[in-house]
């Protein structure tokens, strides 16, 4: 089998409400998703979702191979970016193409990939993920009680500029996941993405942790910032959780030497076998793996077969435009499915027919840090 090329899909995830976090919002609740299917002269195609930035350049050094040496091209993907360096966006690409060769090694051995990968339970642990900081008291609960009705008991709010609003918003959704759970405690998370300084993280989730009894706080600080996020460990009762927006083992060993993270985290957009290597790092410092992305179904197959995941994250229960998956939420987990490879079926006529494309803005949104992040002195006005 070798590798014949590649075609670019471009969709949408519609959420039917603003989504964002700390640094900014989508109001219209539509975001892009970008997919790209390698092809093979055996007709199996694979499927991987992530950016396009260089893609013919980092393509070049897979085309004609064998799809199933994944591993091996994985390096030379990486190789192939050595100058210029393969963080950031080129770092999705990567992991798009390797995303899209595990989906035809398994497919080619008509195994879903969680089976291929060794996994044996086909349940993945799952958190609520609402990507909710625009929303108001009475979204916010709505929006979780959706949550709670697929069974999970674990939610990870958006929040950082205002303690107060985080701590009502926090007892809300406490309210919401004990009540479906039948009085059950649930575990909560807050995450700031990088909003802070070491001290305000301190503070800010000091003042929370007065009242709610916090399991992990989510970027604190920068994510580079090894000594700040130990630093924030150290004056905080809740885990620290981090990893997310780190490309290469190379960014995780500074956080890992420095003790400076308790949940080991990797985005869906970095692809399989980034997250197979990071779970084994962590493995190896007694430190658990968790996954991050709104649609994380390839590192979801990859968790079924490493020791140290604790739980993975749910943000939209449907799909993107366009996208049937095999897998559905139930009992406060993914349950995955039986079909080849990662089970995602391409819908090409839905997405040219129905896909509307976000508006085009160039300096509004999640993606963009604001000029004051890391230095309010007060709480950000929010409804």
């Amino acid at each position: 089998m070798r590798i014949t090329g590649f075609r670019t899909l471009r969709t949408v995830q519609e959420w039917f409400r603003p989504v964002g976090d700390a640094n900014g919002v989508f109001p219209e609740g539509v975001t892009a998703i970008s997919i790209v299917l390698v092809d093979t002269d055996e007709g199996i195609t694979g499927v991987g979702i992530g950016p396009h930035v260089e893609l013919e350049a980092v393509f070049a050094a897979i085309a004609g191979e064998d799809p199933r040496c994944v591993t091996a091209l994985y390096d030379r993907m990486l190789r192939q970016t050595f100058k210029a360096g393969h963080a950031g966006v080129v770092f999705g690409t990567i992991g798009a193409l390797d995303t899209a060769l595990w989906d035809i090694k398994a497919k080619a051995a008509g195994e879903p990939l969680w089976r291929l990968l060794g996994g044996r339970d086909r349940t993945v642990p799952a958190y609520a993920s609402g990507l909710d900081i625009d929303l108001d008291d009475d979204e916010l609960v709505a929006v979780y009680q959706v949550y709670a009705e697929r069974g999970l008991r674990a939610a990870k709010l958006k929040g950082g500029l205002d303690v107060e609003r985080d701590l009502r918003r926090l007892l809300l959704v406490r309210d919401v996941l004990t009540q479906a759970g039948n009085g059950m405690r649930p575990a909560l998370m807050l995450d700031v993405n990088e909003s802070l300084t070491r001290k305000q993280a301190v503070r800010h989730v000091g003042e929370l942790e007065r009242t709610v009894d916090l399991t992990w706080v989510e970027e604190p600080v920068r994510r580079w910032d090894a000594e700040g996020h130990a630093a924030v460990g150290r004056g905080i009762r809740a885990s620290v959780a981090t990893g997310e927006n780190l490309t290469g083992l190379e960014q995780f060993r500074p956080l890992l030497a420095a003790g400076a993270v308790d949940i080991v985290q990797t985005a869906a957009v970095w692809g399989v076998t980034h997250f197979l290597r990071v779970a084994a790092l962590a493995h190896a410092h007694d430190l658990p793996v968790s996954p991050v992305g709104n649609i994380p179904v390839a590192l979801l197959h990859a968790a079924t077969s490493v020791p140290n995941h604790i739980v993975s994250e749910l943000q939209d229960l449907d799909p993107p435009v366009g996208l049937t998956v095999d897998m559905r939420v139930e009992d406060g987990a993914f349950v995955l499915g039986d079909s080849p490879g990662l089970g995602i079926r391409i819908d090409e006529e839905t997405i040219t027919a129905r896909a509307r494309r976000p508006h085009t803005v160039t300096y509004h949104g999640p993606h963009v840090r604001p000029e004051r992040a890391g230095q309010r002195l007060i709480a950000e006005a929010r409804s």
